[in-house]
């Protein structure tokens, strides 16, 4: 199930976490925060860590090919155009470090779906495409905001912090974008 099929964002939540499995070895938080000198020093990963890289990775390639949908729609406007490429641009950047990390840690990547099921034919405007990709990146705030606090390695919390305060910035620009309060309320849920 898409996180844009999530009825609320503590479903993505555990979705993302029911799918990971476990938290993240020691030698999975060294390679996702680019330390690979102190993941050699930490030994082998276990499965595990290559499987919560992957729904991750799984994850931000859901949302490339959302925004990939948004920029083909021909429902933007250039500046709203413009916010969704650089969004994109982000959630591939996200990809290839998770790639990587599961390529160094000995497993392989998962591969974009040929297929995502999102809600084309609910997308008649502007606004419409601006709240699909709204609700994606909530859904991954969420998800990112239930991984945080499992990582035993700081420097893996610090990795995944800094992804979700990436997609919340996303997702208060998006917000903002469609005439909302950019950020609804003291705390992200």
């Amino acid at each position: 199930m898409s996180f844009l099929q999530m009825p609320h964002p503590a479903a993505a939540r555990r979705r993302f976490l029911g799918q990971s499995g476990l938290i993240l070895s020691g030698t999975a938080v060294a390679l996702l925060a680019g330390r690979d000198a102190l993941a050699a020093q930490a030994g082998a990963a276990a499965p595990q860590d290559v499987q919560i890289l992957n729904t991750a990775l799984g994850a931000e390639l859901e949302a490339i090919a959302a925004y990939q949908l948004g920029a083909e729609s021909q429902l933007l406007q250039k500046t709203a155009l413009d916010l969704a490429l650089s969004f994109q641009a982000h959630h591939k950047e996200h990809a290839e470090v998770l790639a990587k990390t599961v390529e160094k840690l000995g497993g392989k990547p998962v591969a974009a779906k040929a297929a995502y099921g999102f809600p084309v034919e609910q997308l008649k405007s502007q606004a419409d495409v601006l709240r699909f990709a709204a609700r994606l990146e909530q859904g991954a705030v969420s998800a990112y905001l239930g991984a945080v606090p499992l990582f035993g390695n700081r420097d893996l919390s610090k990795a995944a912090a800094s992804i979700l305060g990436d997609e919340a910035m996303h997702w208060a620009v998006l917000r903002q974008a469609l005439g909302e309060t950019p950020v609804p309320s003291a705390f992200v849920s």
